[in-house]
């Protein structure tokens, strides 16, 4: 009889409360495995100074109203620090070249309960004692900090309360995987598979409907809590096929050697098919058709701009033809955004079977993987209606 693991199954609790980047600072945390990520982000940097642009600056600033910015999904590493940086000297630019005092800033980190929190807050600057001081040197910071634990699909602000609102390289993850993709009884069981890439119609069709259904959510929550005037710069993976059966780069990280490492559990009996089946990863790359339709049907926001931005490779290495490093860097990639949930599904030492095969599978496949692993993000700028 294979060993059960951990009998915990992911969809029977909240996902909010076990979803989250790999913490901490080791080999496999997100924290050292999220270059790609800030490659990517600075890649389109010229597009969110274009989104702040719309932004409408208080005229002159109060002083007892600061300017709000709200990073959603920052997760823990210093890729939010940043972009957070970035945004708060675009913004104090444009109020001196207005001729007017730039207002104090308040920067709101959010993401999950289970995000570590305290990783990122080790990683702040200490706060200068000037915005003089700030903008001179790197060491210091020039915004108020906080934190906000919650799901970015509810409310995480009061009403009127954010002027610009930031989210990077989340939205892809689904607030549930779809009920249906666990019921045997249902078309949409995703049998056999822990992804979505090259799935059924009907699963897809399944994982397409909660994409929009909590996209909807995110956009219904914004328009409460943005301040008139204010704009927001979306960025999530997104895909050139019309097919959602066809993931396109998340399909080649999670659909093929990571998928593989889980039938190699199962057919050396280390697990069941059943406890492959009922894992899912709830991540959707979607068209950008698909996300111009829930944003055009929410009415709350004018599209400044809303394209497919290709990112280029998750993996990050030294060596391309080394193997054994595009293996490792698979394997950590995959870890790193997702080891957390299979923590919880299967237990830490099967976790780390699982991982080895990643590992040794990509090994064997690595020219491929440098070829042909490719990430394309929908980047979507948008100011209030």
């Amino acid at each position: 009889m294979a060993p059960k693991g951990n009998d915990v199954i992911v969809s029977d609790r909240k996902l909010e409360m076990i979803l989250s980047m790999k913490g901490g600072s080791g080999e496999a945390s997100y924290a050292n495995n999220s270059q790609a990520q800030a490659i990517h982000a600075q890649s389109m940097l010229h597009l969110l100074r274009e989104t702040l642009d719309n932004i409408q600056l208080m005229e002159p600033p109060s002083e007892t109203i600061p300017f709000a910015l709200a990073d959603l999904g920052c997760s823990c590493g210093n890729n939010t620090l940043y972009i957070v940086d970035v945004i708060i000297k675009h913004i104090t630019k444009r109020y001196e070249a207005s001729g007017y005092e730039p207002p104090e800033f308040s920067a709101f980190f959010s993401d999950l309960p289970s995000n570590d929190f305290n990783t990122l807050f080790q990683l702040l600057p200490p706060i200068g004692s000037s915005m003089e001081e700030c903008l001179a040197s790197d060491t210091h910071r020039s915004y108020f900090a906080a934190g906000v634990p919650g799901s970015f699909y509810r409310r995480l602000f009061p009403t009127r309360s954010i002027d610009f609102f930031h989210s990077a390289f989340s939205l892809h993850w689904l607030s549930q995987v779809p009920e249906s993709a666990l019921d045997k009884r249902s078309m949409a069981y995703n049998e056999g598979k822990v992804y979505i890439h090259g799935a059924n119609e009907h699963t897809a069709n399944a994982y397409k409907k909660q994409f929009q259904t909590d996209l909807a959510a995110f956009l219904g929550a914004r328009s409460k809590e943005m301040k008139r005037g204010g704009s927001m710069f979306l960025v999530c993976l997104g895909r050139t096929s019309a097919d959602p059966t066809d993931q396109g780069g998340p399909g080649i990280l999670f659909g093929t050697h990571f998928q593989d490492a889980w039938n190699d559990l199962v057919q050396e009996g280390l697990i069941t098919s059943e406890k492959r089946d009922s894992f899912n990863i709830p991540v959707y790359a979607s068209s950008l058709q698909e996300f111009k339709e829930v944003v055009e049907a929410n009415g709350s926001f004018v599209i400044n701009n809303l394209e497919v931005f290709k990112g280029g490779s998750p993996l990050v290495v030294k060596q391309p033809d080394d193997a054994a490093e595009v293996g490792q860097a698979l394997a950590n990639s995959c870890r790193s955004v997702a080891g957390v949930l299979v923590d919880a599904h299967i237990g830490d030492q099967l976790s780390e079977e699982l991982f080895k095969r990643v590992e040794r599978r990509g090994s064997c496949y690595a020219k491929e993987l440098i070829e042909q692993l490719q990430f394309f993000h929908i980047v979507a700028s948008l100011s209030f209606a």
